[in-house]
């Protein structure tokens, strides 16, 4: 994963800086070392067999923003953890199983692509990330 340029101290692991994160939220969450950390492993996990060239200033551009984009969703979503969604799941027991509900999300909630928000999946498809090109609803 490489390291943004510029002035602002680079955090291994992210593809922004606490600069960047400031600028974007217009204030800097406690723990937001580890945000940008965690919501680059997510950007990652999201394009893990994309093929792209890691010094092109278009894909860096790209993948800043959509660890940007992350960040804030998960803090509008109240997870301030970086952590992601919680994991539903069920059981089996003999012949019964039981699988919990899928939950509907409020009317204007932010929707999950994966493992990314909306807004930062959105960011890399505009890049051609994603191996689908841009869409409109």
């Amino acid at each position: 994963m490489p390291s943004p340029g510029g002035g602002d101290p680079t955090i291994v692991g992210s593809y922004a800086t606490l600069l960047d994160l400031t600028d974007h939220l217009g204030s800097t969450p406690a723990n937001a070392e580890k945000l940008l950390v965690r919501a680059s492993r997510d950007v990652d996990r999201a394009l893990l067999c994309t093929v792209y060239d890691a010094e092109d200033e278009v894909v860096l551009e790209a993948l800043r923003m959509a660890t940007l984009e992350q960040v804030a969703a998960n803090l509008d979503a109240g997870n301030s953890t970086g952590f992601g969604a919680v994991r539903r799941g069920g059981f089996s027991l003999g012949r019964i199983t039981v699988e919990s509900a899928p939950v509907t999300p409020p009317e204007g909630a932010p929707v999950r692509i994966g493992t990314l928000w909306e807004q930062a999946w959105m960011v890399l498809q505009a890049a051609g990330l994603t191996g689908h090109g841009p869409q409109s609803r």
